[in-house]
């Protein structure tokens, strides 16, 4: 059984996860546009958005005190 600090993340390491996969995003999107591929930008587009919605949870959850 997991206990309470490996089942849930706190706000703090929700946002700076959330920071880490938007930076890759953006490598990943801009690899994609200099190298023509538009599978790896898509996925680069992919990652920036669940970090922008990972990182707006941990905000929600600093708000409530998680």
């Amino acid at each position: 059984m997991k206990s309470y600090n490996e089942s849930t993340k706190t706000s703090t390491t929700d946002k700076i996860e959330g920071d880490s996969k938007i930076i890759t995003g953006k490598v990943k999107e801009e690899t994609g546009k200099v190298f023509r591929s538009p599978n790896l930008e898509n996925k680069g587009i992919a990652e920036n958005t669940e970090g922008h919605i990972q990182k707006k949870v941990g905000e929600i959850k600093k708000v409530f005190g998680q």
